[in-house]
């Protein structure tokens, strides 16, 4: 059984928490409220420019050019092509550029993105991708279960919502981060899968607060 297999098994309980939250049940049937939605729009491009520098610090970590050039492409489609479609996409709820710039980020997102800065900097490639893969994973078997559902949400926003992330290009880098995880955890001694098993339980963790803090419309307030 591959690492990312054992890890998947270990935080069941807590993804099937996640799915089961009213904030992704109801993203799911149409019935969100429209303004817990933007709470998550607006946090999630402040997590986006947080994640940037995570994706920046993988590729350093990377011990072989294919493996820095695909996070560094990564890097580059997130900060110029995956901020602008979420600035887009922000817009068809009248969210502005501006708004999401002067957004601050809420405790929840404050403190997931600081556990994954905190991880990209003091640990290896494998603990980088263990902090990234509950995000990157998730979101793809979230929206897959959504879209497996007999009705899709009436609004066309949470329709594409969930088409961004059962996308093939979204699925694919999902997959490639277990790759990366299951081929960098070969030569890891068991103590070190161990701390891999307890990042991933905690960004897995961090994940269900997210949703928390997006259906509480907990967001940040300015000091």
């Amino acid at each position: 059984m591959t690492l990312s297999t054992r890890l998947r098994e270990r935080a069941e309980p807590i993804w099937e928490r996640e799915f089961a939250h009213p904030f992704v049940q109801k993203l799911g049937d149409g019935t969100l409220d429209e303004e817990r939605f933007k709470v998550w729009l607006r946090q999630d491009y402040l997590f986006l420019i947080e994640y940037g520098r995570v994706l920046g610090l993988a590729a350093a970590r990377a011990e072989d050019l294919e493996t820095m050039g695909r996070f560094a492409d990564l890097l580059q489609s997130t900060l110029r092509e995956e901020m602008d479609l979420h600035r887009r996409y922000a817009a068809r709820f009248g969210i502005t550029p501006e708004d999401l710039e002067a957004a601050t980020p809420a405790p929840a997102t404050r403190a997931y993105t600081d556990f994954l800065v905190r991880v990209a900097y003091e640990g290896p490639l494998a603990a980088v991708v263990a902090a990234l893969l509950p995000c990157a994973w998730g979101y793809a078997e979230i929206a897959s279960r959504l879209a497996a559902r007999d009705t899709p949400p009436a609004d066309e926003r949470y329709r594409d919502w969930i088409k961004t992330y059962t996308s093939p290009e979204f699925v694919a880098y999902a997959g490639w981060l277990r790759d990366i995880l299951d081929h960098l955890s070969d030569a890891l001694s068991g103590a070190d899968q161990k701390r891999l098993t307890e990042i991933f339980l905690a960004s897995s963790e961090y994940e269900v607060r997210f949703w928390d803090m997006a259906y509480k419309m907990e967001e940040g307030h300015d000091p």
